[in-house]
């Protein structure tokens, strides 16, 4: 294995940080226990669960495109 590869494979980016973002969104309670405000009959809690997936999903891909060398 070159200097390169492993150079790579070990090394830390900023773009990692992302991922505290998308913990925080999906995994702290405060942000989404309560059943108000309702959207088309759907509570909060539920279509901000919903909106929570879509997000990391897409969190995760610009923290995989940006480090993927």
């Amino acid at each position: 294995m070159d200097d390169a590869q492993t150079k790579r494979r070990g090394g830390w980016s900023g773009w990692y940080l992302l991922f505290v973002v998308e913990f925080v969104i999906a995994l702290w309670p405060p942000f989404f226990n309560r059943v108000e405000p309702t959207w088309i009959g759907i509570p909060f809690f539920y279509w901000y669960q919903l909106a929570a997936v879509v997000v990391c999903a897409v969190l995760t891909a610009i923290v995989y495109f940006a480090t993927d060398d």
